[in-house]
């Protein structure tokens, strides 16, 4: 059967979701405008967050099924996967170096979009039947908008979101493992698939508070792993970092044309791959890393929104600063492959430039464990966020057979071809933003209020459970987020509870 044209009509919906004009201009825009709002919060309390968050670790005495720290590797895990790796060499190989300035750009407003959305999740979450936490914007976008319109933003959110699991969280990245330990150690998919579908499967059924313990021991290991490679990389090509670093700057408001016979990049295309590849890998705006956030044991929304918040910092500033910055020094991103005379193909472009960085075949083997365990973690985490959403549409019945389920289609995506899933997956990473962004923006006062409330009595986040229980007692919103804990309240529509209690 012939693709083709059911391939290219993907292709135009994909550059209309994310050309010039629609999800780039509104991601950036609503970055920008929250930051705004929240008056600078990523910076000004990026250090809080992180010792809350990496130090600390737990609040105790609070409710939730995971810690904080749990919390953040799993959407870390779900996060830092194949856009660390092949994601960013596909931005700077079509858009040239200044794309990772507008990877940087979109992790630095991207962190307000994190922050909020994570606050939003964790305030208005529920509990289920099983007594497990849920939230995310399937929830917040109804219970915080009134109407039919935050109905329809968080209904197309929960659909947009189960089907993007499948795509972008499970076969895109069992593909990438399967073809990647049979390029480099000659395993066949079939076999690479099974390990995968049996390892995922044991992860899962033990639900969230399995993989967070997984992903709080793996998370880890794997950016450390991968980044004291970068480094060593960069140390050696020391003499060439000032000059790379000129280039990005430079290019990201000129464009420049990659060797190997291509066409060349402009500005809008620079502009173009940066945001939509630092989204993919960092997915601030998307509203997926929210839905591991209200699983967070807290004891308010702006401690887990400001841990949330530095999963952005980790992954943008730090995991894809080290692969954009690699593939730049060593000169890979504008070499040509001398047997086709064409520039490098993305996928092994930062291979290449490990390869080269690093002595004998140290830099090949990082590349590819990197990617296993980067594509591995995402799986856990996004089955957790497709969980979560089956949950929200169909109840708590459907959960299990949804993890075998899941767990099942990774062996599909490590034997199949998957042109067809990448270009659907994109789309639906795009849908799934469009509702959340939108919804941000509408929730955008209440975030900016309630965080200032907040941080005028706790501006170092080192209040006790029964200090927040007093400076918080009579603010408007307190008792509806308390009354989330009751289980059951998954089920409920809130909405009409907040309405009857007026």
């Amino acid at each position: 059967m012939d693709l083709t044209p059911l391939l290219d009509a993907l292709d135009a919906v994909s550059g209309v979701i994310w050309g010039p004009f629609l999800l780039i201009p509104l991601l950036v825009g609503t970055g920008i405008y929250l930051t705004v709002r929240l008056g600078g919060l990523q910076f000004r309390k990026l250090g809080a967050g992180l010792r809350l968050g990496l130090l600390k670790r737990k609040d105790d005495g609070a409710e939730g099924d995971i810690s904080q720290f749990q919390a953040l590797t799993t959407a870390l895990a779900a996060t830092v996967g194949t856009g660390n790796i092949v994601g960013v060499a596909t931005a700077i190989g079509i858009g040239g170096p200044g794309a990772l300035f507008w990877m940087w750009v979109t992790g630095l407003v991207g962190m307000a979009l994190k922050y909020s959305e994570a606050y939003l999740a964790v305030r208005f979450r529920t509990t289920d039947d099983a007594g497990e936490k849920s939230g995310g914007p399937q929830f917040y976008l109804q219970k915080g908008i009134r109407g039919p319109l935050g109905k329809v933003l968080a209904l197309a959110f929960a659909i947009f979101a189960v089907v993007a699991c499948f795509g972008i969280g499970n076969m895109t990245q069992g593909n990438s493992i399967a073809s990647n330990v049979e390029h480099t150690w000659s395993i066949p998919t079939w076999v690479t698939g099974a390990v995968l579908t049996v390892m995922t499967l044991v992860v899962l059924v033990g639900g969230i508070k399995s993989i967070g313990r997984v992903t709080a021991g793996f998370v880890p290991i794997m950016i450390v792993f991968y980044v004291l490679g970068g480094l060593y990389i960069l140390l050696a090509n020391l003499g060439a970092l000032p000059a790379a670093l000129a280039q990005i700057f430079t290019d990201a408001f000129t464009g420049t044309a990659a060797a190997g016979g291509f066409a060349g990049s402009v500005l809008i295309i620079a502009v173009q791959m940066g945001v939509a590849r630092g989204l993919f890998s960092n997915e601030s705006g998307l509203g997926s890393a929210a839905i591991a956030a209200a699983a967070a044991r807290t004891t308010h929304p702006v401690r887990q929104g400001l841990v949330s918040m530095t999963q952005t910092f980790i992954d943008t500033l730090i995991v894809v600063s080290i692969t954009g910055l690699t593939i730049i020094v060593t000169g890979v991103w504008d070499d040509v492959d001398a047997a086709t005379g064409e520039q490098i193909s993305a996928a092994l472009m930062t291979g290449e430039a490990f390869t080269n960085g690093l002595p004998g075949e140290w830099g090949h083997w990082i590349v590819t464990i990197g990617l296993v365990m980067f594509a591995y973690s995402t799986i856990l985490g996004w089955s957790y966020y497709g969980e979560r959403n089956v949950e929200r549409l169909f109840g708590r019945r459907l959960v299990m057979p949804f993890r075998v389920l899941f767990a099942l289609v990774v062996f599909i995506g490590c034997t199949t071809e998957l042109d067809l899933v990448w270009k659907f997956s994109d789309i639906a990473n795009g849908l799934m933003a469009l509702p959340n962004l939108i919804g941000l923006i509408i929730l955008s006062g209440l975030v900016a209020r309630e965080t200032r409330h907040y941080l005028r009595h706790d501006p170092d986040l080192e209040a006790t459970r029964e200090e927040i229980e007093a400076f918080m007692a009579d603010e408007p919103g307190w008792a509806d987020w308390k009354a989330g804990d009751e289980i059951g309240t998954s089920r409920i529509d809130l909405q009409a509870v907040r309405d009857e209690r007026r």
